[in-house]
């Protein structure tokens, strides 16, 4: 027999940690598994950013809370960890949203900026899986885990655009995701990746001054560029029993963009 389509994407009694949570495409995200009935766990570096981000989804009437840590350190995502297990009982729900990048030609790109986006956006990925899925989704029965990549990650890039090691990175994630989903299938995890073209965001705001939001929308067939909803349904999507059967995908949330440059 057929389940009712809301329950298949209610999320009442599932926990979430969203990770890079406190804004932009990660405060997004928890609105959407939070209003879908989710207890959720934010962390992310700055704790004000955090207050504010957990009061805005608890004025929504949504179960909220958060705690501070640096995605590019291995003790403290340890320390995310253990908080979560400790203030969520477990983890059904896994989003690894934290990111950083670095505008630098290729010939001249820092090696510690290098290190400082792989660091944050594969490395912190990978630990943070470990530790959740030896926690709590391995020992349970099950879990969903989502990460957020990038159409950034699916091709190369013009010679304007100067971001290698965030192109590198988000290419990583696109793989991490299809090979972990490949080996915790067996665990009953599902793992999958959101990969958004250009949303309005502290990371893209250089973009968006430096190009105009009219140009950038242009490029897309749908003329548009993302925003505060865009994320909602997908994450949904892969977060909730709607989305049992998709493991070691690659969704682009990008207005069609990689749908017409061949990513």
């Amino acid at each position: 027999m057929s389940t009712p389509i809301k329950n298949l994407f209610n999320l009442t009694g599932k926990t979430a940690l969203i990770t890079g949570g406190s804004r932009g495409l990660g405060l997004q995200i928890a609105e959407a598994l939070g209003e879908a009935g989710a207890k959720l766990l934010l962390t992310s570096r700055k704790a004000p950013e955090l207050e504010a981000a957990v009061a805005q989804l608890q004025a929504k009437g949504i179960d909220a809370r958060w705690v501070a840590a640096d995605a590019s350190d291995a003790a403290q995502i340890k320390h995310v960890a253990d908080e979560a297990m400790q203030r969520l009982g477990r983890v059904d729900i896994l989003v690894n949203n934290a990111g950083a990048t670095w505008g630098a030609p290729a010939e001249d790109h820092p090696l510690e900026a290098w290190d400082k986006v792989m660091n944050i956006n594969i490395r912190s990925i990978f630990l943070m899986s470990q530790a959740i899925g030896k926690m709590s989704m391995i020992p349970s029965g099950g879990g969903r885990i989502i990460n957020v990549a990038s159409i950034a990650g699916l091709s190369g890039a013009s010679p304007e655009t100067q971001f290698i090691a965030y192109g590198t990175s988000k290419g990583a994630v696109v793989n991490f995701t299809r090979t972990l989903a490949g080996e915790w299938g067996r665990y009953n995890i599902n793992v999958n990746a959101l990969a958004p073209g250009m949303f309005p965001s502290k990371m893209t705001r250089g973009t968006f001054e430096k190009l105009g939001a009219d140009a950038i929308a242009r490029t897309a067939p749908l003329n548009r560029v993302g925003d505060d909803d865009d994320l909602k349904g997908a994450a949904l999507l892969f977060a909730s029993a709607a989305g049992k059967h998709i493991t070691g995908q690659i969704l682009a949330i990008d207005g069609g963009v990689s749908a017409v440059h061949g990513v």
